[in-house]
């Protein structure tokens, strides 16, 4: 029987996950749990980068975040969720990989520039600028072959297929170099029209959005500025509406399109339906999580068993890794 091949893949508890996230890389991650071995990483000390000051808020947010991953269908017994933290081997093998990335590169990677200038931060700290060194080993550790990401993830990637060339090429090659895979909507605009939905930003529908919020969220969206009245005819390119109808409601587009080029529909009415449509995709995502809330019991087993079996994986690509650079002394 053949082995299956490897995901690794995860996001950092800093707030719940929101439909970008569906689009982007969960949808991708429940449709390949069947077909790969997949470990999914709460990555809790990479989100002190940017919430050092506040530690207390991770606890819940591990919980949400694995809540998430249940609700919208990545199944414990195919997929090992665990928790950064409690896998050891990960911080020692982002020690050994620092040796290998240069400070300047770091400073260029265009994913950390992007997060520095959204978070205000000049003066990064070692954390903050080394978390591409820390997302190799996370990528690393399992020896996963493939890696599930947002299009603004690309450039931390390519740090890690560096890092692994040049260890490769010095020492034994031990690693692999990984594959990428986009989702079916690598990055969904906000609402505001800004270039991503962000959780920071405030312009994000939740995983976990009541119908109220989604339908109240979703007048906000921006749209066709040149559209005043109703009698006004529309231009769906620039409409944020109209791009996520083409991206959650494909089968209604076209007409969409052509009904607002015409005037025949107003932006209230296309923004009524639009809700309609997310509210049917979350309400069973809502209901999981309703049951899960109620049994934090199951989340803690589920964490507790995909971290041994992550710490497991650790040691034995550890072990290869001090192995190749004949670092094992006893």
């Amino acid at each position: 029987m053949n082995k299956k091949r490897r995901i690794l893949t995860g996001d950092r508890p800093t707030s719940r996950l929101h439909i970008g996230h569906y689009v982007g890389s969960l949808e991708n991650r429940v449709k390949l749990q069947d077909e790969y071995e997949q470990f999914v990483i709460i990555a809790d000390i990479q989100a002190l980068t940017t919430h050092f000051e506040h530690p207390e808020i991770l606890k819940q947010n591990v919980y949400d975040l694995c809540i998430d991953y249940l609700s919208v269908g990545i199944d414990p017994e195919k997929s090992h969720i665990f928790i950064q933290s409690m896998v050891p081997q990960i911080a020692e093998l982002t020690v050994f990989y620092s040796m290998f990335v240069m400070v300047n590169a770091l400073k260029h990677n265009p994913t950390i520039k992007t997060e520095a200038a959204q978070y205000g931060s000049k003066d990064l700290s070692y954390g903050f600028l080394g978390y591409p060194v820390s997302q190799a080993a996370d990528i690393t550790f399992c020896n996963a072959d493939l890696v599930p990401v947002g299009e603004d993830q690309l450039p931390v990637v390519e740090v890690t297929r560096k890092i692994v060339r040049r260890f490769n090429s010095l020492y034994k090659p031990v690693l692999k170099v990984r594959e990428t895979l986009l989702g079916s909507c690598p990055r969904l605009v906000g609402l505001d029209g800004n270039a991503k939905m962000s959780k920071s930003i405030g312009n994000a529908i939740f995983l976990s959005d009541d119908e109220d919020t989604i339908f109240a969220k979703v007048k906000t969206a921006v749209t066709d500025p040149a559209r005043v009245t109703l009698k006004d005819k529309g231009s769906p390119e620039v409409c944020i509406v109209s791009e996520y109808h083409k991206i959650f409601n494909l089968g209604e587009y076209d007409n969409i399109c052509s009904m607002c080029r015409n005037a025949t529909i107003g932006c209230t009415t296309c923004k009524k339906r639009l809700s309609e449509v997310l509210d049917t995709l979350l309400s069973p995502i809502r209901e999981k999580r309703k049951y899960l809330d109620e049994n934090p019991k199951y989340l803690k087993d589920i964490l507790h068993y995909g971290s041994e079996k992550a710490r497991t994986e650790g040691s034995n690509t550890l072990e290869n890794i001090k192995e190749a650079m004949s670092m094992q002394y006893f």
